[in-house]
């Protein structure tokens, strides 16, 4: 696989660091964990190779078990997660899919990660989803290529 043009966010000017600074907002309320398990799920339905390499590694680094990487895209059918992990991995399902549902982020869904984070919390995962979703399409659409570093 080749790139179809350099990352945008590295050749538009003042791209990446507008990106990297609303990264750091959007990521500072929460762990390093839960960051990266939205990250590689979204990364993951979305077919981002630089993000499913990268999110997995930071994952590993920090620690993270085998079995618990191998699952996350079976998350439903293993009994790795905790279930405040569950229900960020159903928000990041539900808001990474949007067209594919008549109500794309169900009651049900946002209610149970409410249960389990509070309005500040859920505004940083809010944000860790779009911005992961923005990540991915960028990478996507320009088809770079995952395991390299830019």
């Amino acid at each position: 696989m080749q790139e179809r043009i350099q990352n945008p966010a590295i050749s538009v000017p003042g791209a990446m660091p507008a990106l990297l600074d609303l990264n750091k907002a959007a990521q500072k309320g929460l762990s390093p964990r839960m960051r990266d398990l939205i990250n590689l799920r979204a990364s993951q339905i979305n077919g981002c190779s630089v993000c499913v390499v990268s999110h997995a590694r930071d994952l590993k680094k920090a620690g993270e078990t085998d079995d618990r990487l191998y699952a996350v895209a079976a998350w439903r059918e293993t009994p790795y997660f905790s279930d405040a992990e569950r229900a960020v991995l159903a928000l990041t399902e539900a808001a990474t899919r949007l067209s594919d549902q008549a109500d794309p982020v169900p009651d049900e869904v946002w209610n149970q990660a409410a249960r389990h984070f509070d309005a500040a919390v859920l505004g940083h995962i809010v944000l860790s989803i779009g911005l992961i979703n923005l990540w991915n399409r960028v990478n996507v659409l320009t088809r770079q290529v995952g395991g390299q570093t830019w």
